[in-house]
């Protein structure tokens, strides 16, 4: 007996790791390939037949049970295997037929002769027309139905990414989502359009299957007859009688799990996603409407009812419906019958106490009653998970976490309206409708949009709310469209940060020193009480919130402060020699990434009168028609150096540089006002204008 030669160690550990499923595919391709030249038994032909009939009817149930097409992302794939396995399947009966077809009906196999003899009843001209019928059926409609849809949807999915992209961008800037869901959707949109554009070309496939199925048929007949009475010397009528049942048997076998693939391609093409089956969709949308299955029963009895019609058929089908009718309406009475829950004896007033005085929220959110829904997880609503986004965000930002947001309905605003309070006193509000979107434009669209003309609450860009079908149209031509709780979401976010040196109090500094002496407690202890109080140190953050300055780096913060809280009381000097320690990070902010800082400069003589009014030689004021002219030239400057892409930035001398930022505030808001000792050494500057007035 001979010894077994040992398999090399590597190739034992490999098989001992493999994943069996990752040889299906290789194992269904080198099939296919061999059934193209290797002879097969009727035996494995048949076993072949049924797995390529039991293959179609599973592709089939999965694609009723999908609730998006990306669900079964390998369909087109499956489409191009199964139409493979057909055609080398046909190539082998026919192998089959030509040579063993004299024998008889059952020269084939089982499967062949079966469809012959029993779908078809013997009768070859039967055979050809229910051929025939099927071919029409699922060339002429299905396929070319589902062809069509794919094509379409891969060329609005195409058009619509860039806009979808922006969405996406969008919503990752206001801190909706985080980098891995926006990672997440980016690929989810990559692969619907890969998906549709293969779904375009896949049909072209089942198309050509049905092509080659009418002429593999044709050359199966007129190669068997010449076969069979030629080379076997059988006779014209058996000839005809024994190929033509064969060919039929082979031609339907195949036929059919053909046709079955063309109907799972037309319902995922056609699939709208609504997060629900086929049948689900079918069943809830067809029978909504109770009047709809009355009204068809009705008409049904009265079909049945007029003589010469089939009486039997049209009252039974009348009966069915009416019978499911009634069945749902007893069920409602049933609910309906059932009685409400007594009502709750209501208590004894209770005497009058301090803890009914509620205090004021410090951030609070009011929504009309249509927009409850945006709140509620229940009904699927978003608002509180992106509220939680943007508190997130904000932290990150400016460095330290505000109150939570008190959501509550009004019945005072308008069904879709919403105002948002700091302290019981309203910051900002707007109406948005829970059924539309809103489509912003950005500034570079191309073209316009059927809807209901609005204003972006954030930005105050130009806005239209349009209906949901026209999404993919808007982010075609360049709309950024979003929903309504992303539109309340980033005007949240837009006025916290406006907001933010109101929103930073007591309990939020107590915070900060509490979270920085984790990491630095001495520093902490030395700081708060001893060297100046929590409310001087709330003054100096706040100072550096209202001109737009995070708090994050607190550390540093807090050691300057150290430094010098000894010998400065003023909080507005103790906050100019902080900015001077944050230089570095506030110009990086301005400039971005480069060393080269673009920035405007005061005009000489300018700059001597406003030195001249902080001192007091002028009566510490500016005259009232030179503070105007400043204040419209500042406007203009903010303006012309957004323009260019650029960051507002002026610089001055350090005894004007808060003196400035208080005075143009309101004018030029987004004009962020630098002293010269607050630019670091390495950082160039370029002067790209003048402020004069």
């Amino acid at each position: 007996m001979a010894a077994s030669v040992p398999l090399p160690p590597a190739l034992t550990q490999l098989l001992r790791r493999a994943d069996w499923r990752m040889l299906a595919a290789p194992a269904l391709v080198v099939m296919i390939l061999a059934m193209l030249v290797v002879p097969l038994p009727t035996f494995a032909l048949d076993l072949l037949f049924t797995f390529n009939i039991t293959l179609s009817l599973v592709i089939l149930l999965v694609t009723l049970y999908l609730t998006r097409p990306l669900d079964f992302a390998a369909f087109p794939t499956a489409i191009l295997l199964t139409t493979l396995l057909r055609l080398s399947l046909n190539v082998a009966a026919a192998r089959v037929i030509l040579l063993h077809g004299q024998q008889g009906e059952g020269a084939a196999g089982r499967v062949i002769e079966s469809f012959g003899q029993f779908v078809i009843g013997g009768n070859y001209a039967v055979g050809i027309t229910i051929f025939a019928i099927l071919v029409v059926i699922n060339f002429v409609v299905i396929t070319k139905g589902a062809g069509r849809i794919a094509e379409v949807s891969a060329r609005f999915t195409l058009d619509a990414m860039p806009g979808k992209q922006m969405a996406i961008d969008a919503d990752l800037n206001a801190g909706l989502i985080d980098q891995e869901e926006a990672r997440r959707r980016r690929s989810e949109i990559s692969q619907e359009a890969d998906f549709f554009g293969a779904m375009d070309g896949a049909s072209k496939f089942v198309r050509g299957d049905a092509v080659a199925a009418i002429l593999i048929l044709f050359i199966d007949l007129i190669g068997g007859l010449v076969i069979g009475v030629l080379m076997h010397g059988l006779s014209l009528s058996d000839a005809v009688h024994n190929y033509t049942l064969l060919s039929l048997g082979d031609a339907l076998v195949a036929q059919i799990p053909s046709l079955v693939i063309s109907i799972a391609a037309g319902i995922v093409v056609s699939n709208v996603s609504t997060g629900q089956d086929v049948g689900l969709q079918l069943i809830a949308q067809l029978f909504r409407h109770k009047h709809v299955v009355g009204i068809a029963a009705g008409i049904l009895g009265f079909i049945g009812l007029v003589p010469g019609m089939p009486h039997l058929a049209f009252l039974f089908v009348a009966s069915l419906l009416g019978g499911a009718l009634w069945l749902r309406e007893q069920r409602e009475r049933r609910v309906a019958a059932v009685p409400p829950p007594a009502p709750e004896v209501a208590p004894e007033p209770e005497e009058v106490g301090w803890e009914q005085i509620e205090p004021i929220d410090t951030l609070a959110l009011d929504v009309g009653y249509r927009l409850i829904a945006l709140v509620d997880r229940a009904q699927g609503g978003e608002l509180l998970s992106r509220i939680r986004g943007i508190r997130k965000k904000f932290a990150q930002e400016l460095g330290f976490l505000v109150s939570a947001v008190h959501i509550r309905d009004n019945l005072e605003l308008r069904p879709g309206g919403y105002r948002i309070a700091l302290k019981g006193v309203e910051i900002g509000a707007g109406e948005v409708f829970p059924d539309m979107l809103m489509a912003i434009n950005p500034g570079q669209v191309s073209g316009t949009l059927q809807g209901l003309p609005a204003v972006d609450p954030a930005f105050g860009l130009p806005a239209v709310w349009i209906q949901p079908a026209l999404r993919d149209q808007a982010q075609a031509q360049g709309y950024t469209v979003v929903d309504p709780s992303t539109v309340i979401a980033t005007h949240l976010h837009h006025l916290l940060q406006s907001h933010a040196a109101e929103l930073l109090g007591r309990e939020e500094v107590e915070g900060l020193l509490k979270h920085l002496a984790t990491r630095s407690p001495k520093l902490v202890e030395d700081l708060v009480p001893k060297l100046m109080s929590t409310d001087r140190l709330r003054k100096v953050l706040q100072n550096l919130l209202v001109e737009a300055v995070p708090i994050r780096d607190m550390r540093s913060i807090a050691e300057v402060l150290a430094e010098n809280a000894a010998q400065v009381a003023d909080p507005d000097e103790l906050t100019a020699r902080v900015r001077q320690a944050l230089g570095a990070f506030i110009v990086q902010s301005l400039s971005g990434s480069g060393r080269e800082l673009a920035a405007a400069v005061l005009d000489p003589q300018l700059e001597q009168l406003l030195l001249a009014s902080t001192r007091g030689d002028a009566g510490g004021s500016l005259e009232p028609g030179l503070a105007q002219r400043v204040l419209d030239r500042a406007r203009d400057l903010m303006q012309n150096m957004e323009a260019q892409g650029n960051h507002a930035v002026l610089l001055t001398v350090a005894p004007l540089r808060q003196f400035l930022a208080r005075l143009l505030a309101r004018s030029a808001p987004r004009l962020r006002v630098l002293s010269y000792a607050e630019v670091p050494d390495q950082t160039q500057v370029k002067i790209t204008a003048s402020l004069g007035a």
